[in-house]
């Protein structure tokens, strides 16, 4: 499992898929987010703007990312 870190109190959805090297645009995030493709703690997440906080895993296309401040 990768982790990102963060320095803030959380980073939206779309902005941590980028960070991870998940997706290559705000754009591609965009669609598979919508598209139901990712998962936030075991769970389909369909916002974009969904706040990820320190401690959050993030699922998508196979791959797991921990976030941690």
């Amino acid at each position: 499992m990768e982790t990102i870190k963060i320095k803030d109190e959380y980073i939206k959805l779309g902005q941590a898929l980028k960070l991870a090297g998940l997706v290559d645009s705000g754009i591609d995030a965009k669609i598979k987010i919508q598209e139901g493709f990712v998962k936030v703690n075991g769970e389909v997440e369909v916002q974009r703007g969904k706040k990820i906080h320190a401690g959050d895993i993030i699922e998508f296309d196979g791959q797991q990312v921990r976030v941690e401040n």
